[in-house]
């Protein structure tokens, strides 16, 4: 038997079935993104407890990667991806349903603990169904399909709630998470005919066990660069699209609503191409991950301090074309963070590792979002001022990626030799 899956029709359609359930996930995550203006009218709220909505989901969603990642390892991809699609259904009905804003807090809490058991599982699916060389491309297919999620919030959802107003919306979009869960329990498959993974030994359980898996993941140097790559890249994009991106257009800018959600579309259309050329490259080139990353987080900054430092009050639409553009850049970058700890870690402990990695923009995601809410309040909405708070965390981040980077090279360099050796000499 062959140690690498064969790939193939049936995988694609297999595989096709989880990422389905992450593009539902995304539509749910990102819904809010076209909506903040309309909840913090009906829950009357501030820009401080509108951006608690998002950081509270992201806390979640963050707080969770490392369990699901080894819940993954421990139980496959179709039992977790169950569970978080009944929790975030559940949540966005929650959300449609809720009058109050601590009812809301908690529906959001909900929906962000179902969505964090659905993208590393989709990669964990997509390692089991499709041969190692295919993980690039798999990353950044599943990463397009989840934006396209993104695409329904800010072109449909932004209509269907001027239309016909929050709680239909919400409960309407609700629907979907049921028709998915209806398709994952009928056909998905963990796992090829053939491809079972070796059984978990007695060695394999208790708590020790799940120390030392986090640890061994976590001592990777792969694992740490990837994790940060993820943390520097993904949060520009996270944080414009999740929530503050229509706020600071409409009344930062001065844009009409209709032209607001055009350009949260463009940084969507940006991304998804992005994706595809990114894990083209990366899928040839594997010493293209750090350049295109650096890249990313260059030409972010560079966008950004443009708009920011713009002498007249309101940027040129050409300059916030070329910012949305670039920001699409954001997302797919982010998936260059796998692929580094991909390399890093054995497959039993994929889960985990992919976990730590998608802490990571998460995690910077939520401090952004805290930071630009509580900064508009202290500075009576001075988006300039707020949105600076991005330098920092990029700053951070690059200095870790800097610092890791030779280490990582070097390790997975030493890895590549090894399994080299191996394949030569097979025991008879």
């Amino acid at each position: 038997m062959s140690a690498d899956p064969p790939g193939g029709g049936r995988a694609v359609a297999v595989w096709g079935i989880g990422v389905a359930v992450y593009f539902v996930a995304i539509t749910y995550r990102t819904s809010l993104g076209v909506a903040g203006l309309d909840a913090a009218e009906r829950f009357h709220i501030n820009a401080s407890a509108l951006s608690t909505f998002s950081i509270l989901q992201l806390l979640v969603y963050a707080g969770m990667q490392i369990p699901v990642g080894l819940l993954v390892d421990r139980l496959g991809p179709k039992k977790v991806l169950t569970l978080g699609v009944v929790l975030y259904t559940v949540g966005q009905f929650g959300f449609a349903l809720s009058s109050s804003y601590a009812v809301a807090l908690g529906s959001r809490a909900l929906l962000g603990c179902g969505d964090a058991m659905t993208f590393i599982t989709v990669l964990r699916l997509g390692s089991r169904w499709f041969p190692a060389r295919r993980g690039p491309m798999i990353a950044q297919v599943a990463a397009l399909v989840g934006m396209a999620g993104n695409l329904i919030s800010t072109l449909i959802l932004a209509r269907f709630l001027h239309s016909f107003g929050w709680t239909p919306t919400f409960a309407a979009s609700a629907v979907g998470g049921i028709v998915v869960l209806i398709v994952l329990l009928l056909f998905l498959k963990d796992h090829p005919e053939g491809f079972e993974p070796p059984p978990a030994s007695a060695g394999h359980t208790g708590a020790g066990f799940v120390r030392r898996q986090i640890a061994d993941a976590w001592r990777e140097p792969g694992t740490r660069l990837g994790m940060w790559v993820h943390f520097t890249t993904q949060f520009p994009a996270m944080v414009f699209l999740l929530l503050w991106g229509l706020p600071f257009l409409v009344e930062a800018q001065g844009l009409p609503r209709g032209t607001a959600g055009e350009l949260l579309t463009l940084v969507v259309l940006s991304n998804m191409v992005v994706g595809l050329v990114f894990g083209q490259i990366i899928a040839r080139h594997h010493a293209a991950r750090t350049p295109l990353a650096l890249g990313t987080v260059g030409a972010t900054a560079l966008m950004w301090g443009l708009v920011l430092a713009w002498p007249a009050d309101h940027a040129p639409m050409g300059l916030l074309v070329v910012l949305c553009t670039v920001l699409g850049a954001c997302g797919p970058a982010s998936m260059i963070g796998f692929d580094f700890a991909r390399p890093a870690n054995p497959p039993e402990r994929q889960g985990t590792a992919s976990g730590i990695v998608n802490m990571g923009g998460f995690t910077a995601s939520m401090t952004t979002l805290l930071a630009i809410g509580v900064l508009l309040d202290a500075t009576g909405d001075n988006y300039r001022i707020a949105f600076a708070s991005i330098f920092v965390l990029e700053a951070l981040g690059v200095s870790q990626i800097l610092r890791l980077r030779r280490r990582a090279a070097r390790r997975e360099r030493e890895r590549l030799v090894v399994s080299r050796v191996e394949a030569v000499h097979v025991p008879a």
